[in-house]
């Protein structure tokens, strides 16, 4: 695999963080960050991803009007809470 060398200032207390993460899990520093950084890159895709299907949604006008959710909402905990609002049916 090929790698490169990524260099970032951090605050110290977030080093010491990531130093008492990799001490207690007994990996490297190098390891957290690449672990952090990659989760974080796969966090940022994925929602992309969302944003662009719920763009696309409301481009097709599958939407719920503020007043159905706001009263979905309202009813949640309640006797007679009402079912989940499809745009769709």
């Amino acid at each position: 695999m090929n790698t490169e060398i990524l260099t970032a200032h951090v605050p110290l207390s977030l080093v010491e963080k990531v130093d008492m993460l990799a001490a207690r899990q007994e990996r490297s520093r190098n390891w957290v960050i690449k672990q952090a950084l990659s989760a974080w890159v796969d966090r940022e895709e994925e929602r992309s991803r969302l944003t662009f299907e719920a763009l696309a949604d409301v481009d097709a006008g599958r939407i719920i009007d503020q007043q159905t959710v706001q009263a979905w909402a309202d009813s949640l905990g309640t006797d007679s809470a009402l079912p989940l609002p499809q745009s769709w049916s």
